[in-house]
């Protein structure tokens, strides 16, 4: 029996693709363990046993970003959290380690190199994050979900995602999403979201321009999040909601996305083959920019400002677009070859050659 141990967290990008991986290993071998390791705050606290694996807890110690008291009582607490990785490995009998980033991956990577057990790197931002890139140094294999990814020695594997969006079939769902939304299925859709919470400069310029963009004909699914505000003027046409659970639908009946950038949405609309325009949130280390750069260099995609982005963006930028559908039709046959949907299978053969690696040089 094989045991696997996947770590990272903290956020939903760390995370839904762990899950992912997880989801395939166990399906492929149900007689495999599969641990996850984790803080006691991300969001893996929470969705790691919701989803029925054992979540084994690592202290959290962020990396310091200036001289301070907390930098230096970080070599002390990171000796510590790798000692706790070290334990895990030793209690479990680990085999191989896949880390995605975030607080728990840094000492999972140094406890996997000092107890000898090969690990396999897997990175979701076109930009990596400190630990991916400490990892990356002694991984046995590096994946990234985008191209030009600057990690040592990594391959293009893509973005492992939910089951839901791979399988999708647009087409034959689209009926059925239409129904769901009460929308017509026969007239184009506009999808603008902006993730759970809602972004607020898309918020503000749709609430603007949103009769300019049935006024070119389109339909209007604006997902809006959870904390806004926005009052739904319940025209016909126009279907807002602060919160949808079936994504999958949402994206089965778009015809054209405008969203943020992140890497698991970038990764998805690629995947279904769905032409965008990424308005990329404007903080952080600006890798919401980098992420949609494939989808925008492969004529898949628009990249709009932030700071700039309005009712007046919107109506000279996104309903001109709207009005020409052969340039639509264009972005829609690029978008279709940009995309990855096997990246769940692309990292389990990964892991699958490090191990079979490892065992050859351990006999």
């Amino acid at each position: 029996m094989t045991t696997y141990l996947l770590a990272g967290g903290g956020t939903a990008g760390h995370v839904n693709p762990l899950l992912a991986v997880a989801d395939g290993l166990r399906e492929r071998d149900p007689n495999a363990q599969v641990l996850v390791l984790g803080t006691a705050e991300g969001l893996e606290a929470r969705l790691v046993p919701e989803r029925g694996y054992e979540l084994l807890v690592v202290d959290k110690v962020p990396f310091p970003r200036r001289p301070n008291r907390q930098a230096a009582a970080f070599p002390l607490r990171f000796r510590r959290a790798t000692a706790q990785v070290r334990s895990y490995i030793r209690e479990h009998g680990v085999d191989v380690i896949v880390g995605f980033g975030g607080y728990a991956a840094a000492p999972a990577y140094v406890a996997a190199r000092r107890e000898r057990v090969p690990f396999i790197v897997h990175e979701a931002n076109a930009k990596p994050g400190l630990a991916n890139v400490l990892g990356a140094r002694w991984a046995a294999a590096t994946g990234t979900a985008f191209a030009g990814t600057p990690l040592k020695g990594s391959e293009v594997v893509g973005m492992p995602l939910r089951r839901e969006i791979v399988t999708l079939d647009r087409a034959t769902r689209r009926a059925e999403a239409a129904e769901f939304f009460g929308l017509d299925a026969s007239r184009p859709v506009l999808l603008v979201f902006g993730g759970s919470l809602g972004a607020l400069r898309l918020n503000d310029a749709f609430a603007d321009a949103w009769r300019d963009v049935l006024g070119a004909g389109w339909q209007l699914l604006h997902v809006t999040g959870e904390r806004s505000d926005l009052v739904d003027p319940e025209e016909p046409g126009y279907v807002m909601r602060r919160y949808v659970d079936r994504m999958d639908l949402a994206f089965a009946l778009a015809d054209l996305i405008v969203s943020r950038s992140g890497s698991a949405t970038v990764s998805e609309i690629s995947a279904l083959g769905i032409p965008a325009v990424y308005v990329p949130y404007a903080v952080g280390n600006g890798e919401q920019r980098l992420n949609a750069a494939s989808a925008v260099d492969a004529g898949a995609a628009l990249l709009l400002d932030d700071a700039s982005f309005s009712g007046d963006v919107v109506r000279s930028e996104v309903t001109s677009l709207l009005g020409d559908q052969a340039r639509i039709d264009r972005m829609t046959t690029a978008a279709q070859q940009v995309g990855i949907r096997t990246g769940t299978e692309n990292v389990i053969a990964m892991i699958d050659r490090v191990l079979e690696a490892a065992r050859s040089t351990a006999n």
